[in-house]
């Protein structure tokens, strides 16, 4: 037996050579990098992409400016040559050729201002793929440009303005703008607007090289010029940087997914999901604000998730142009370089630690062979060798106390083997009984189905599920004289008692049945049965039917029994008078009842194991479920014997689920097809 021994703790001295060691290498160097390195790093890398941004928007703001300063230079030339119609052709041809980044240019004026000239006239120059510079007038029925609202907008504007982004032509690719300036006469009328149409190619070119910017960070190693060659070609991973272009009112003029362009609107993003990072950002945006948003502006550093991307965004307004450029970058582009420090001093801390490994390993090693050799006893203990020698243990510690229990335990096992030997040998013959008093059980009921098949005027099937090995659910049924007799019953109790009930009942019921149809005469004989010397006071919920297949009426009886259930013309509940259980009271009166079955009409009979099943909740299944379940079987045409029992078993397992069946769940269904005057 184990002996009380004053021990010294095996713990503290293992805490003391290896824990402390671990925990200052690991924990002061890991608080050190993480605290310094990642937030000076990330902050760095905040500041380059500003930058980045900064450069990219001066660039294109550099080129709307000579868009403006190319255009508003010739409008004095107009104006004063405004009563020479053929000469202003010569003027768009200038315009175009002057300015590289101009890809056409015209002059729309008001309906019928030149009388000469016809109700539209467009004096208008564009610069064709292979160069050369094509000079027309394009006014007319195919382009009335009096109904643009681009048109009207600049007619009524007192300035230079930017016209929204839009195809030309049957062109889907390449999205123009326009720079739009109203054209006075001489009396100060305006009387014509001149556009000078600007492509988004080079804009998009630009925004790609803000982009390759960002790709040449030398913590990604990456290939600028790939990545964004495969971007345009829609292979690019969607979570490399990108830069996208919106108007004021929200319009996609530059985005990496070019079905955006044009067609898509942020501020439709914003109204469908107005409470996210996405749609702040879009109206800041959209507002012509500078700034940017990312993880350090939100609480505990969670991420900041922008069009489906845990990502930083920057954006900047566009000078001379109501337009703001936005730049995302993937969180990781711009912590990866506080990951890069933190891997290169992590190689120090593991290095640290491999080193303290070392020295600790020997001493533990030391420490810890009595449990290698009481492992080893231990698995021998484990195999059944209760005798195993266990070895000595020099320390008063843990170990050594260890030891004293499994020499305990050995001894402890060696009486729980035998003591479940001789159980096992016990519960093995208690359960082969059972399962023959199953058997026995079983074969007392009907399980032959069909069970008439030589008749056409009947259809039944029934089961029966016990909750244990036996139950003390009941169902029978047989003809004789062409009547149908059939019971269903429910035993108070579970288990062995219930089911030696049951037994009694189903043999008294074919025995009192076979000298009487009289349902009321069956029960009160089987009460009468019951009743007497019961010192168990267990009853039996029972039902009990008498059907003449020759007339179609039913003459039964109802013992406290659930009531059945006719699926027929309609579904509804057999009305049942409120009788005792059979087996409580001795000499009760019960009466009987008579309705005449339609012919298609199935009787469902159950136990309460059907509409009592409950789920892990302790719900309860119900009978509603039952009704429509009938119904939907009623309608589909499916008020079939064997489909009903089966559908009612497939719901109640459903709704059950995983919790275990509770009560016995019994079902019996009956469907009269028509009298025996109605065969031919």
């Amino acid at each position: 037996m184990k002996k009380n021994r004053k021990t010294r703790s095996f713990a503290n001295r293992l805490t003391r050579k290896l824990v402390l060691t671990l925990l200052i290498v690991m924990g002061l160097t890991s608080f050190l990098v993480f605290m310094l390195g990642g937030s000076f790093a990330s902050e760095v890398e905040g500041m380059r992409h500003e930058a980045l941004l900064d450069v990219a928007t001066g660039k294109i703001s550099k080129a709307l400016s000579d868009v403006y300063v190319g255009t508003v230079n010739h409008v004095p030339e107009i104006e004063e040559s405004i009563d020479k119609p053929e000469h202003l052709f010569d003027v768009m041809e200038w315009v175009v050729r002057q300015n590289p980044r101009i890809r056409s240019c015209g002059i729309s004026f008001i309906a019928d201002y030149y009388p000469q000239k016809g109700h539209w006239f467009c004096p208008y120059a564009v610069r064709e793929s292979d160069g050369k510079i094509e000079v027309r007038n394009i006014g007319g029925p195919d382009f009335d440009y009096l109904q643009r609202e681009w048109f009207v907008e600049a007619l009524n504007s007192k300035e230079g303005l930017w016209s929204k982004p839009f195809f030309e032509g049957n062109d889907t690719i390449t999205p123009l703008v326009s720079y739009l300036v109203p054209i006075r006469d001489k009396q100060g009328h305006t009387v014509a607007v001149l556009g000078a149409d600007l492509s988004l190619d080079w804009l998009k070119d630009k925004v790609d090289e803000c982009a390759m910017d960002v790709y040449k960070n030398e913590w990604l190693g990456l290939n600028a010029k790939s990545r964004i060659e495969r971007e345009r070609e829609g292979t690019a991973n969607r979570w490399k940087p990108y830069c996208f272009i919106i108007t004021s009112d929200g319009t996609f003029l530059v985005h990496p997914d070019g079905s955006r362009v044009v067609k898509d609107n942020f501020s439709s993003l914003a109204k469908v999901a107005p409470d996210t990072i996405t749609a702040y950002i879009g109206r800041q945006m959209m507002e012509g604000k500078k700034g940017y948003y990312g993880k350090e502006l939100l609480d505990n550093n969670e991420s900041c998730d922008f069009d489906g991307r845990d990502c930083y965004v920057f954006y900047s307004p566009i000078k001379y142009a109501n337009w703001s450029v936005g730049l995302v970058v993937p969180s990781l582009s711009i912590d990866i370089i506080a990951y890069a420090l933190g891997g290169m001093l992590g190689c120090l801390v593991l290095l640290s630690l491999l080193v303290a490994f070392l020295v600790c390993r020997h001493s533990i090693k030391r420490t810890t062979q009595p449990l290698k050799e009481l492992a080893a006893s231990a698995d021998e203990v484990a195999k059944g060798n209760f005798a195993t020698m266990l070895p000595e243990i020099k320390y008063s510690d843990e170990i050594r106390n260890l030891r004293d229990s499994f020499e305990d335990m050995q001894h402890s096992l060696s009486n729980y083997i035998a003591e479940l030997k001789e159980t096992t040998a016990s519960k093995a013959a208690i359960e082969n009984e059972l399962r023959v008093a199953h058997d026995i059980q079983m074969s007392m009921l009907p399980k032959a189905y069909p069970s008439y098949p030589e008749r056409e005027d009947i259809d039944i099937f029934g089961s029966l599920t016990p909750a244990k090995d036996v139950g003390g659910d009941l169902l029978d049924f047989y003809i004789r004289e062409d009547l149908l007799f059939f019971c269903i019953g429910d035993v108070s109790g579970k288990g062995v008692p219930a089911s030696l009930v049951m037994a009694v009942v189903r043999s008294l019921f074919r025995n009192i049945s076979g000298h009487t149809s009289d349902p009321v005469e069956i029960v009160t004989s089987l009460n009468d049965a019951l009743s007497e010397d019961n010192d168990t006071n267990m009853f039996v919920t029972f039902f009990v039917g008498v059907l003449n297949l020759s007339t179609g009426i039913l003459r039964y009886c109802n013992a406290g029994h659930d009531a059945p259930m006719l699926i027929g013309q309609g579904v509804g509940m057999l009305p049942c008078d409120p009788n005792l259980p059979i087996g409580v009271m001795y000499g009760w009166n019960f009466s009987v009842q008579e309705i005449s079955i339609a012919e298609g009409t199935t009787i469902f009979l159950y136990t309460d194991g059907l509409n009592e099943a409950e789920n892990v909740e302790h719900a309860q299944f119900g009978v509603e479920p039952i009704k429509e379940l009938a119904k939907k079987l009623l309608a589909e045409g499916k008020n079939v014997p064997h489909v009903v029992i089966d559908k009612m078993t497939e719901a109640v397992h459903a709704f059950v689920g995983e919790a275990e069946q509770s009560d016995d769940l019994t079902m019996l269904a009956i469907k009269y097809i028509h009298f025996h005057g109605n065969q031919e």
